[in-house]
């Protein structure tokens, strides 16, 4: 098997284990996944919301919030699961594709 081959059975390995992020914390009732807290959270964790954080938190509005369709920010465990599954495929594809055409880009420009 190729090093590339490899490589993309452990990126599949890591995007089946995506839902992680959702479960461990449901299952030890420890909230939100660490590090993913909105301000909300963070108020409640800290007492306040730093000024910077509030200020950009408003920057950027993403495409998936949650990582769960539009919708399905009720859904059970099951579709929540099933919903970072297809973020992490879809993320991994756009992230895999940029770099191929900026490669494509940078071979061109040398040669």
């Amino acid at each position: 098997m190729t090093l590339t081959g490899k490589l993309w059975i452990g990126i599949g390995a890591l995007i089946v284990l995506s839902p992680l992020g959702l479960i461990l914390p449901d299952q030890f009732k420890a909230g939100s996944a660490w590090g993913e807290w909105g301000g909300e959270e963070i108020q409640k964790m800290t007492g306040y919301i730093p000024r910077g954080f509030q200020r950009l938190s408003e920057l950027w509005k993403a495409p998936l919030p949650d990582y769960a369709f539009q919708g399905w920010e009720g859904k059970d465990l099951f579709h929540l699961s099933f919903a970072y599954i297809i973020s992490a495929f879809f993320g991994i594809a756009i992230i895999a594709g940029v770099a191929l055409l900026v490669g494509k880009v940078l071979l061109k420009e040398h040669e």
